[in-house]
């Protein structure tokens, strides 16, 4: 029976620390309600901007699509264009767009936990999304990632789940390991072995993707995120051999149990840890994620207007 839970009211949403398992599963369910035809109506005209210091095609596209499904008015904005190239800082930057009257922000940055000094800052009243902190956290994503192993699966309690790749580099593995674990599933972990480090043996053990294939119910794969990685490392890596060593196969996806899935938070660089016919094969929820993001994205964007009483009507 699917567990009833209240929708959520949160000032800022910035990292999955900051979520209880009920909190997690308000967002999935809203999420959902969304995705099966939910709407809102607002108390007056609202404004959103999306401040994206990083490059990103997905979750930034996804923060736009749901904020306009939600009725917000998008405020542009182009970060090679802006003041932060003359030397503003982001703080200032997001004063500005207060100032002009914009209520929420997504953002993303490449310093990890960017967002503490904002919402420590008194004189910052906009609603903060984040859009992905470094190597830190990238609640949307770890969000969009858990609605589609609970449609799956309709529960995590005793899911096996293996992340496997870029694990030191990856915002969506510390994520999702901390989540996956407080809401009941197992964490496995896969890929280089010098990549498994002890903040990820706390949550999981590492196995050999030859031996996860064959007892996961989740796969779930990491691009190699070579911008974060020292230039010897680069010149030295080896798309095929990484593919061979530690990627789905189409041999090891023959293995994998009937009911598995497979994932991956995207980009996908296909034919290094996932084989080309696979990103789309029948086990493939690769593109449902990208799917579910806009309506987890939509949930989040409600919980910051709700708390800030902006909402007139749910229905």
């Amino acid at each position: 029976m699917m567990q009833i839970t209240k929708p959520v009211s949160f000032e800022n949403v910035v990292s999955m620390e900051d979520l209880s398992a009920e909190d997690v599963l308000s967002f999935i369910h809203e999420a959902q309600d969304f995705k099966a035809g939910k709407q809102i109506e607002l108390k007056r005209p609202v404004y959103a901007a999306n401040l994206f210091f990083e490059s990103s095609t997905r979750t930034h596209t996804s923060f736009e699509m749901a904020e306009r499904k939600l009725g917000l008015q998008v405020v542009n904005f182009d970060p090679s264009n802006s003041s932060l190239s003359k030397g503003e800082s982001m703080s200032d930057t997001v004063k500005t767009f207060q100032a002009i009257g914009v209520d929420l922000v997504a953002i993303r940055d490449k310093k990890n936990e960017y967002y503490k000094d904002l919402i420590a800052d008194p004189n910052v009243h906009v609603g903060i999304a984040n859009g992905g902190d470094g190597s830190g956290q990238h609640p949307s994503q770890s969000l969009l990632d858990m609605m589609t192993i609970y449609e799956e699966f309709g529960h995590f309690e005793g899911l096996k789940v293996a992340i496997v790749g870029d694990l030191t580099h990856s915002r969506v593995a510390r994520s999702n390991m901390e989540v996956l674990t407080m809401l009941g599933a197992h964490v496995y972990f896969g890929g280089p072995k010098k990549w498994y480090t002890e903040e990820f043996a706390k949550y999981g053990e590492w196995m050999p993707i030859d031996d996860l294939v064959e007892e996961m119910d989740v796969m779930m794969f990491l691009r190699v995120q070579h911008e974060r990685i020292a230039d010897d490392e680069n010149g030295a890596f080896s798309a095929e051999k990484y593919h061979a060593q530690y990627g789905l196969t189409a041999e090891r996806e023959s293995r994998m149990p009937q009911h598995s899935i497979i994932m991956h938070p995207a980009p996908v660089n296909r034919g290094v840890e996932i084989a080309d016919e696979l990103v789309e094969c029948d086990k493939s929820r690769i593109f449902e994620q990208m799917h579910n993001g806009v309506f987890v994205r939509m949930a989040i964007m409600t919980s910051m207007l709700r708390n800030r009483d902006l909402i007139k009507e749910e229905y």
